[in-house]
């Protein structure tokens, strides 16, 4: 008999599973890796996506979603981090547009409304329903309202983001078009959603510095040789803005991202007595991964040529872990003026 009793025991166990629900698998949407960042936003095809990776204490982070466009920008400090091709709700479900915060963050979240699907990484926009998270991307809008992310940007996102995270819904015709149409800088004041200010700079202005709009916080810079400026961001707003040079212009910049290390250049900054350029080293970056760790010479630093005015103003502000994001493309909506001769500030060669 104890094999009778065993075979109870397997078809009550079986009987058992068989009413017992099954979990749903979570589907995974989009690229499973970046494309390099040097890729021009409107070049990414549905489901790709671009992340810098930058830690959350380089700044306050805000997102903003082009219903236009079909993508969202993720800003750090006021620069942008990352960006990715999205889909919004359909018609009869349109996402709403506006300024939002992030109410509740949930990265294993199921719907209450349709079927129990799954919406991972869900970061909730409104307690009606929209939010953030990792979804269908046919190349256009198919939701029910949500905004749908590629998988893997979602768990970035997430993982980077906090609780009231501002994130900007825009579109033409509602927005103004630098929200609908955003670029390298942010347009938004991170805390607030509000359009802010730039420091755009008057014709023949060498620079401008204005330290008082954000007094304290973390410090990010970005450079565009097709713009020739230097932007300064300090907790999220620009507090100063340069013209600059770039010698031996003809080799191109690419993307590519520096922070401050340890220590300094050898030697002084020419017109800046007592004052010395602090080690900065590469960035690991999606497409030039293998430049992680590697420190500049003093030969590669000299290339840039800044007022050195406002050179004099930055580097008290160079600390360890400031981020300097360099690139060929425009990051300025127009550049104002006629290109000004500035002070040669780059420090002098090491030693051979």
């Amino acid at each position: 008999m104890p094999h009778l009793a065993r075979l109870a025991s397997a078809l009550l166990l079986g009987l058992t599973l068989a009413t017992v629900p099954q979990a749903r698998a979570v589907p995974s949407w989009g690229a499973r890796a970046s494309s390099p960042a040097s890729t021009p936003p409107e070049s990414l095809k549905p489901g790709e996506w671009i992340w810098g990776g930058v830690s959350k204490g380089w700044g306050p982070m805000a997102v903003i979603v082009s219903l236009t466009e079909q993508r969202a920008y993720a800003y750090r400090n006021g620069i942008l981090i990352g960006v990715t091709t999205i889909s919004s709700g359909r018609k009869g479900y349109e996402t709403p547009t506006g300024v939002f915060t992030i109410l509740q963050k949930d990265k294993d979240h199921h719907s209450n409304l349709y079927d129990n699907a799954p919406m991972p990484y869900q970061q909730r926009l409104t307690w009606g329903g929209v939010a953030l998270h990792a979804g269908g991307l046919p190349g256009y809008p198919e939701s029910h309202g949500c905004v749908h992310l590629p998988t893997e940007f979602a768990r970035l996102l997430f993982d980077n983001s906090n609780m009231g995270m501002v994130v900007v819904v825009s579109e033409a015709g509602v927005s103004q078009d630098d929200v609908v149409h955003p670029g390298a800088v942010s347009p938004i004041d991170p805390l607030t959603g509000a359009e802010r200010q730039l420091l755009p700079l008057g014709n023949g202005e060498a620079y401008t510095w204005q330290p008082l709009l954000s007094p304290e916080g973390p410090v990010s810079m970005v450079m565009s040789t097709a713009d020739q400026q230097l932007l300064v961001f300090r907790n999220g707003v620009e507090i100063g803005r340069a013209r600059i040079a770039l010698r031996d212009s003809g080799t191109p910049v690419g993307t590519q991202a520096f922070i401050v290390g340890q220590g300094f250049l050898p030697g002084e900054i020419p017109g800046l007595p007592g004052q010395r350029m602090p080690n900065w080293m590469r960035i690991g970056i999606p497409g030039a991964a293998t430049d992680a760790g590697q420190a500049l010479d003093a030969n590669t630093v000299g290339r840039l040529q800044v007022p050195t005015g406002f050179l004099a103003n930055v580097l008290p502000l160079l600390a360890p872990g400031v981020v300097l994001v360099a690139t060929d493309q425009p990051i300025v909506p127009e550049s104002t003026g006629a290109p000004v001769q500035v002070l040669d500030s780059d420090p002098p060669e090491a030693p051979r």
